[in-house]
């Protein structure tokens, strides 16, 4: 590797070559993977990391006072000492607050019925004291015992996704000894608060476990409460809404299992639901002897069945499937139930009656386009819902939902300090055809007084039947009060349109996803609303292999591109099997390591393998060298082909986080940072003056 002041780094090559189903590939960047990972420690990939850093910084430095400017303006649209509604639980209210300047929660809470003047409130626990000296911080489960007693909670300090898990008693504030380093799930109560329920992850980075820790004993009593031996499935735990049942789920991105086992004898037998049968996924909660189950078995987008719990295996309908309706969830309370779905597209909240299936009660909101849900709804008895709701000119808003009367009640409209009128700005819902017909769905929002033609942001992810809701974000402003629209392109491979929209975006479908989000764009451009050339985009994980396959198949559309830890060395992730996730993504992606077709369809897609001699547009790429999900030498191999085969002079930066993971920095503001950096670069690239 070379690394002067005056150019950028350049990796050596090193021949490396494997061979499936008679193709032979070469992969002269293969030795930026560490073979010690996840330990890191190879000088040479470190050198080279650092000096992808020292350029991006160098490239950058120019830049600094715009990302100032830029973080100092979206900071002031954060309520910097803000909190959350209170919410009742048992015998207490509960809440967070942010204080002011803190980049980290603190988790509050009060007996019902005590004065609200603070001299009741009780700080059960302190992020901000638990991530002070560390560089990363991210709080994972947190789970207050039932008779209020005790706190557990678990930890991640380096962005590996490797939990420590503690408990803490409440009445003294001391931490309790027990100790359970290596979770990677929920911690849910049981047996009379004397056990807690988890899952540890295995030296893959994989929950194919439920285990049963009992308070006060030696990690090495705990119990295996379930075993998953196929390595595609993930293991996980919860509570049934009456609080009756551990639920353990088992899973991967098709298929589900699912077994109850009574939270106060958490030793007895498992009460298996139905077992597994491949593309068929559930979920189940119980009410009075009666299972409810959301599957997808005789309809894509899912129908909801009852079982009794005496004959959990026989599911008769009580909410058929639907082509128009795809019902996401349903929620369990002890006198009604909530399903949640989208009708076209759109969220649809719905109160139903246990004993008059008839009886169908929908939640109905002011705008045309919004995304709402389910809130925090703790209780089984209530007779008020907590619900949220956002559009992407319509602030985070939180209502309660009054049963009695049909109610909505605004509790709290999320607060801009530096000040927003929505009044401002417009959101269009826009059906803009894709190259086989398609009609693909784009929210988009601007200013009222922006003029046609101008810059863009179209955002993208198409993946894992992850739909992306058209809220609201206080970020997004500084690229929309500055001429841009900014679009979400809902392509196949998320399930916005339901279940088929998922299908028609995976595995031998796979670039569908590609060409619908070109195509959004160049529908963008002929409507009038922008020009090729002046469109930036961005994604993450999934959403970077997606710039990465849309920088090589179309680069003259984009001004900037900016792909956030980037799933781009797809071939090469989905041939090892060791890697933490790859058994479990065979379903999305196809499996190359059986199939010669998968085989060559992946490597005919993988943004990696596809790199070739032509010009690129500005590219920005991150990575986190602790990584579990999208490791970092995937973007760096990127990076590196790239450098060597482009034949422009745009920029392409590599900013690689050497004490992060997946979701980079922690912290409200150090996160917000990061953001500043990506807006600067695009409006660099673009030429527009911060």
């Amino acid at each position: 590797m070379t690394d002067t002041s005056a150019s950028p780094p350049v990796a050596q090559k090193r021949d490396h070559t494997f061979e499936h189903h008679g193709i032979t590939v070469s992969d002269p960047y293969a030795w930026l993977r560490d073979p010690g990972y996840p330990e890191v420690k190879d000088k040479d990939v470190l050198a080279y990391l650092n000096a992808e850093n020292a350029w991006f910084e160098k490239r950058m430095a120019g830049k600094k006072g715009d990302i100032d400017a830029l973080f100092k303006e979206m900071r002031a649209r954060i309520k910097e000492a803000d909190k959350s509604v209170p919410q009742k639980d048992g015998d207490y209210l509960y809440w967070i607050e942010f204080e002011e300047g803190a980049e980290y929660k603190k988790w509050f809470r009060r007996p019902v019925g005590a004065p609200a003047d603070g001299s009741a409130d009780q700080l059960i626990l302190d992020e901000v004291a638990l991530a002070k000296g560390k560089d990363y911080f991210r709080l994972g489960a947190i789970s207050v015992s039932n008779d209020g007693k005790l706190l557990a909670y678990s930890v991640d300090d380096n962005g590996s996704e490797r939990f420590t898990a503690r408990i803490k008693d409440l009445a003294t504030g001391q931490v309790l000894p027990d100790e359970i380093p290596g979770t990677l799930s929920g911690l849910v109560w049981v047996a009379g608060d004397k056990g807690l329920v988890y899952s540890l992850a295995n030296e893959n980075w994989r929950t194919d476990n439920a285990r049963l820790h009992w308070l006060g004993k030696p990690l090495s009593d705990d119990v295996e409460l379930y075993h998953e031996d196929d390595e595609g499935f993930r293991v996980g735990s919860s509570l049934s809404a009456n609080e009756k049942w551990v639920i353990i789920s088992s899973g991967d991105h098709e298929t589900s299992e699912v077994r109850l086992v009574p939270a106060a004898d958490p030793l007895a037998k498992p009460l298996l639901v139905k077992a597994r049968q491949k593309g068929v996924e559930y979920d189940a909660d119980e009410r009075d002897g009666t299972l409810y189950i959301h599957t997808n078995d005789t309809h894509e987008n899912f129908r909801l069945a009852t079982a009794p719990l005496a004959d959990p295996g026989t599911w008769t309908t009580l909410i058929a499937g639907s082509d128009e309706f795809y019902l996401t969830g349903v929620d369990l309370f002890r006198n009604f139930y909530v399903t949640e779905g989208r009708l076209r597209g759109l969220d649809r909240i719905e109160l139903r009656s246990y004993t008059d299936p008839a009886q169908v009660e929908p939640i109905t909101f002011p705008e045309a386009s919004y995304t709402a849900g389910l809130d925090d709804n703790p209780e089984w008895d209530v007779n008020v819902l907590r619900l949220s709701y956002a559009s992407m000119i319509a602030p985070s808003t939180v209502y309660d939902y009054h049963l009695a009367d049909k109610r909505l009640e605004v509790l709290k409209v999320q607060e801009i300090p530096s000040g927003y009128d929505a009044a401002l700005y417009t959101t269009e819902r826009l059906e803009i055809p894709a190259r086989d017909g398609t009609k693909i769905p784009v929210s988009i929002m601007y200013r009222k007084d922006r003029k046609p033609g101008g810059l863009l942001h179209l955002y993208g992810y198409g993946a894992y039947g992850l739909s992306i809701d058209p809220g609201f974000s206080t970020s997004r402003l500084s690229l929309v009060d500055r001429g841009f629209a900014y679009a979400i392109a809902h392509i196949r491979g998320g399930d916005d349109l339901g279940r088929a929209w998922y299908k028609a975006g995976k595995l031998d479908k796979r670039t569908n996803t590609f060409h619908d989000f070109v195509d959004v764009a160049k529908g963008l451009v002929e409507r009038g609303y922008t020009k090729a050339g002046k469109i930036s985009i961005s994604g993450g994980s999934a959403g970077g292999e997606l710039m990465g396959a849309v920088a090589n198949s179309d680069p003259q559309l984009w001004g900037a591109v900016v792909a956030h830890v980037p799933f781009v060395d797809v071939l090469n992730t989905m041939l090892d099997a060791s890697l933490p996730l790859t058994p479990g993504e065979w379903p999305e992606w196809g499996n190359p390591i059986e199939d010669k077709a998968a085989f060559e369809l992946i490597r005919s897609y993988s943004p990696y393998d596809q790199v070739k001699a032509q010009a690129y547009p500005p590219l920005l790429v991150t990575a986190g060298l602790n990584d579990p999900r999208v490791t970092y030498w995937e973007p760096a191999k990127w990076v590196a082909k790239l450098r060597e085969l482009k034949t422009d002079k745009n920029e392409l930066l590599l900013k690689t986080n050497m004490g992060a993971g997946h979701g980079g920095k922690s912290g409200r503001f150090e996160s917000l940072k990061e953001t500043a950096e990506e807006f600067a670069f695009i409006l660099w690239q673009l030429g527009v003056k911060p």
